[in-house]
């Protein structure tokens, strides 16, 4: 199930308050999806991480005050009924579930269940979801229990380039990145347990985008294939390559009904990526000249880009003339 639907049917599921699993292989941002719709719905996020969890880290044994029988000190940050807001939603998160081991499953398979922790009730707007690896992918996840695993609606996250790409451009991921993962699909995530260095859309937002004209140029190459691995990063270094010898987009501008338009995909992809990034409100009428007259692709790509970037293009009249008859294509 691509990011944009997981995300959809989590909304129903937090509604409903069925429990929900969120399993892939690693490096998708699994546990990204349950905050982001938290922040959407209004609810608090309450995080474990399960594969550091011991049982005593969610309920400790103690006696009570005479020493006559045992009762459980519950962790604290547990929304329990008869503490705090009544009324206050929250989320809990355990994350890398098959990480943890079978007695914190064990005791987790009660709190999903029965919504309780030693006889402490959760509130009613608490919501549960877990994420986690898939045994195949031999990242360390044990197997569910299989009496929690049926408490739960499991969903296979799956990565998606127009989710990837989309989120990219909202959370500063470098435009070399982003168009070079449109250009070669196929590297946005390509994990193979048998190796030990894979790319994955995590490491193309954390891995290689900060380093890219921070490091020395030397070690360029070797950090970005410390990060997705060398055959990936042979791949988007030669395409980096073409991307820093671009003419300069406000050169293009200057003179966009004139200005040598690229034919080869990978400097399509490119500068279309280059010009969706360097438009605003003032200029696009001429960045449009431009992209016009680049294959329909690249031109799409870039006004789809471009509104994200900078929303108050959407509002411009050469916006408008051109999504007569090309509106359908940005809303896909």
């Amino acid at each position: 199930m691509r990011p944009s639907v997981v995300a959809e049917t989590l909304k129903s599921m937090i509604q409903l308050n069925r429990p929900t699993h969120i399993e892939g292989s690693p490096g998708l941002g699994k546990t990204q999806i349950p905050k982001q719709v938290a922040a959407e719905m209004g609810y608090d996020v309450i995080q474990f991480h399960c594969p550091t969890l011991q049982p005593e880290d969610l309920a400790l044994p103690a006696p009570n005050a005479d020493k006559t029988a045992m009762n459980f000190l519950v962790n604290g940050r547990f929304p329990l009924e008869g503490q705090g807001d009544p009324a206050a939603k929250a989320l809990l998160v355990f994350d890398e579930l098959p990480q943890g081991d079978n007695s914190v499953q064990k005791t987790l398979a009660n709190v999903i269940q029965e919504r309780e922790i030693h006889g402490r009730k959760l509130k009613p707007n608490v919501a549960i979801v877990t994420t986690g690896n898939r045994q195949k992918d031999r990242a360390g996840a044990n197997r569910i229990l299989s009496h929690l695993r049926n408490r739960m609606t499991t969903i296979e996250f799956e990565p998606h380039l127009d989710d990837w790409c989309s989120w990219a451009l909202d959370h500063g991921v470098q435009p070399e990145i982003i168009s070079f993962l449109r250009f070669k699909p196929g590297n946005l995530s390509d994990f193979d347990p048998q190796k030990d260095i894979c790319p994955t859309p995590r490491a193309w937002a954390e891995g290689v985008s900060p380093i890219i004209g921070n490091v020395p140029e030397a070690a360029e190459f070797d950090c970005i294939s410390g990060a997705v691995g060398e055959g990936a990063a042979s791949e988007f270094y030669a395409f980096l390559k073409i991307a820093r010898k671009l003419p300069n987009p406000d050169l293009v501008l200057m003179n966009p009904d004139k200005h040598e338009v690229p034919t080869d995909p990978s400097t399509g992809y490119a500068l279309a990526g280059a010009m969706a990034h360097r438009s605003t409100k003032d200029n696009f009428d001429r960045v449009l000249t431009y992209v016009k007259r680049m294959a329909p692709e690249f031109c799409i790509l870039t006004v789809r880009d471009a509104a994200r970037l900078q929303p108050e293009i959407v509002n411009t009249k050469a916006f408008t003339d051109w999504a007569v008859t090309h509106g359908s294509k940005i809303l896909t």
